[in-house]
This record gives structure tokens, sequence and C-alpha cells, in this order.
């Protein structure tokens, strides 16, 4: 099989580029800004917000299916058009789509989020999400949009903010609930449901609810760092609007696939 990772040189795309690779995969990885830089994997760059050329590189690549994992947090063109970019190019030769879709795109509440509910974004960021899934969904109604948390290991972007407010660089919202992910569990639920037949909205998350606070005491405890130095604030006190309670039921995920997504507590376990 030949796979296309777009945002082969994110966090994420990385470890599916090396996780393809080792299960014997024709890899193809995209970037924009820095090479993919995994071995065995073939390297391009591609604007994804330049639908020709986003499509000439999918003709060209000839790929059985697209993981699309794309995303620039304050930019809707990377984020939303980008998405539909990478659609409509997969759909035109025929690839098997597995889009990257996030938790941000709801508004948060007390009650755990299911698969299938609609998107209600309070923030730019969680509307180009929203628009992205919409998009994609319109393009390629097989497509698989895997609704998933905070990604989590080494040199994540969490866990360097977690150490950052250890150090007294940052501050961590206590009010902020997410459903954290390893970043391998994830990688492996997304090369099944490339080889599935799954199509929709599907919630890809870690077993644990916790806020980012509580993350960073996980953190410290595991790193025996002090956690009385760890500063927090709440969203409301920094004048952020975010969601607040964001759990993801991945209960679906759970049934449907092999891979087993490990709660935080376990993955931070000392």
């Amino acid at each position: 099989m030949r796979l296309l990772v777009v945002g082969g040189s994110g966090f994420l795309g990385r470890e599916v580029c090396r996780r393809a690779v080792a299960a014997g995969w024709d890899v193809v990885g995209t970037y924009h800004s820095g090479q993919v830089e995994v071995p065995g994997v073939a390297s391009h760059r591609v604007d994804v917000t330049d639908r020709a050329a986003m499509r000439e590189l999918v003709t060209r690549v000839r790929p059985d299916a697209v993981v699309g994992t794309p995303y620039r947090y304050a930019d809707w063109a990377v984020t939303a058009d980008g998405a539909a970019h990478v659609a409509c190019a997969a759909v035109e030769v025929g690839a098997r789509l597995v889009h990257l879709s996030s938790d941000a795109l709801h508004a948060g509440r007390p009650e755990a989020y299911a698969d299938d509910d609609p998107p209600s974004p309070v923030y730019p960021y969680g509307a180009a999400k929203a628009a992205a899934e919409t998009a994609v969904r319109a393009v390629d109604p097989g497509a698989v949009l895997v609704r998933t948390s905070l990604i989590l290991g080494e040199g994540s972007p969490q866990i360097r903010l977690c150490r950052d407010a250890l150090a007294g660089r940052a501050a961590l919202f206590s009010d902020e609930l997410r459903c954290p992910v390893d970043v391998g569990d994830l990688a492996a639920a997304v090369l099944e449901l490339v080889e599935s037949d799954y199509a929709g909205p599907l919630n890809v998350a870690g077993a644990d609810a916790v806020s980012r606070a509580e993350l960073g005491l996980l953190v410290a405890r595991r790193d025996g760092l002090d956690p009385s130095a760890l500063r927090t604030t709440t969203g409301a006190a920094a004048g952020v609007l975010r969601p607040g309670e964001v759990r993801l039921d991945s209960t679906r995920a759970a049934t449907l696939l092999r891979t087993r997504l490990r709660g935080v507590t376990e993955l931070l376990a000392v």
C-alpha cells in the first residue's frame, strides 16, 4: 500500500510515517517548513492552501490512502481550506481518506461527547476544525473523521507546555478538561482505520479526563519535579474563550480497533 501523510513533518505525522514504514508500506510525507526526516519516507514540500499544488502532488504520487494531519492553530486557510483541498485531491485518485479532527470543535459540557455529536465551536480554531469536517464529509462521505484530544509523547507540545509551567514560564488552566492520548496509540489507531471501511466521525482519545493543570502535576510526578512550582490559572482569569469540559467517549473506537487507547494516568505512571 502507498500511503500519503499530509503533514508528515508534524508530531503525529512523523509517528504515523514511522509506523507505516515499519509495517512495510510505501510512505510519502509532506511538509511545509522542515523536512519529514523519517527514514524510508519520500518527502515532498507542498502548501495545502494551494489547491492546484495539492492536486498535482496527489496525482503524481497516486496513493492508495491519504492521512490528513495538517493544521495551524490560528490559520483558517491551513486548517479548514487545506483539509478541503486534501479531500478533493484524494477523491480524484480514489484514495481512502483519514482526516484528523479535534475535540476543539465542541463547546464543552459536563456530559461526554459521543462520536456523532455535531460540532458546537465557541472559538476560531474550533470553528476551523468544524468547517474542515463539513468540507471533508461533503467531498468524501466515505472518509473517517478522527476526533482526538491533547496528543502526548516525548517532545510533544503538550509535554513542553507542562514543563514550561513547572519552570514558571507558562501557566496551565485548571478549568479545561480533556482526554489526552498517546501519540503512538493514536498513530496505530489511524493506520488501522486506513485499512478499515469505517466512515464518519470517530472519537479516538485517551480513557481519562484530566484538567491541563492535573496533567502538569502528572508530568511533575513522573519527571521527579517539584509539583509546588506548577503555575496554574483559569481561562476566565486569563481572559481566554475556549471550551471548558470536553470529554470524548471513545467506546466505539475501543470496540472497533485492536489498539488500546490508554489513559493519561497509565501513560504518565511513575
